[in-house]
């Protein structure tokens, strides 16, 4: 294993575990909202931080894969020469994020459904969904949402980390400077934001997907009827349930994410 490699391992692993557990409460503020039993009937604000327990646990290594992906097929793409072909930065930063979600969905999707349970399905524990859902449905169960999973983190990747690193590049051209982690920072807010206002509505079709019953038509796991019943229950408000803790909540875990990954790179860089 290469030192960049490493240092995309421990910086991503940093990263993911500390943004998950401070931005908690918000995750399952928006879980709640976007529930289809409606926000006072999951809990309301009741056992906030039912489901911190999965998270904890998951997002280093999901994280940490995230980037070693992501990472690896950047540093590919610039040594095969794409960009003197004619294919532009963005391109690469945009295959390289897809590339990256595929791998991590792997973690990270039992995450969420035992997390995403506990936060709406008053289960009482994160031990209790991960039993209920293994006993019900197996290990097929921990994977249901995956697709809807996928094809809402690819679409927020490739508009998120082009975003991000040409915001970066601007800036540190602009400056005459490398990025710092407070400039990667800031621009991860802007990027995450963004890309979390334009994704919501896949984000409730997949927490509608995780969170429904066993026999139900939304279990099956389709978007497109899932996204047209949403549509039926509550209109294009129901399609963007939860959009400002959303925004909220992947603005400032943008710049918590994204502003700890860099900075620990640059630590790393001075040690290994």
């Amino acid at each position: 294993m290469d030192r960049e490699t490493i240092k995309a391992l421990i910086a991503g692993g940093a990263a993911g575990i500390s943004v998950d557990i401070i931005l908690f409460p918000l995750d399952t503020i928006k879980t709640r909202l976007q529930s289809e039993t409606g926000f006072l009937k999951s809990g309301g604000v009741r056992g906030i931080y039912s489901g911190l327990l999965s998270a904890a646990l998951g997002s280093a290594p999901t994280a940490a894969i995230f980037f070693v992906v992501y990472e690896s097929s950047k540093s590919m793409f610039y040594r095969t020469g794409h960009q003197e072909m004619g294919i532009s930065m963005s391109v690469g930063h945009m295959t390289a994020a897809s590339l990256g979600e595929v791998a991590a969905c792997l973690i990270r999707v039992p995450v969420e459904v035992v997390k995403q349970r506990t936060q709406a399905l008053n289960t009482g524990s994160s031990w209790a969904s991960f039993k209920q859902t293994l006993g019900s449905e197996g290990f097929r169960g921990f994977y249901r949402g995956y697709t809807s999973t996928v094809v809402r983190e690819i679409p927020f990747s490739i508009i998120q980390f082009p975003l991000w690193e040409h915001m970066k590049s601007r800036w540190s051209a602009k400056t005459g400077q490398a990025i710092t982690a407070w400039q990667s920072s800031i621009c991860g807010a802007i990027a995450g934001g963004i890309s979390a206002a334009i994704t919501t509505p896949l984000d409730v079709v997949k927490t509608r997907i995780m969170l429904a019953e066993k026999s139900s038509s939304l279990a099956r796991g389709f978007i497109i009827s899932a996204m047209t019943q949403v549509y039926r229950e509550r209109g294009l408000a129901g399609l963007f349930a939860g959009l400002g803790p959303r925004v909220l909540w992947i603005s400032i875990g943008g710049s918590i994410f994204l502003g700890i990954y860099e900075k620990v790179k640059i630590s790393l860089s001075n040690v290994l």
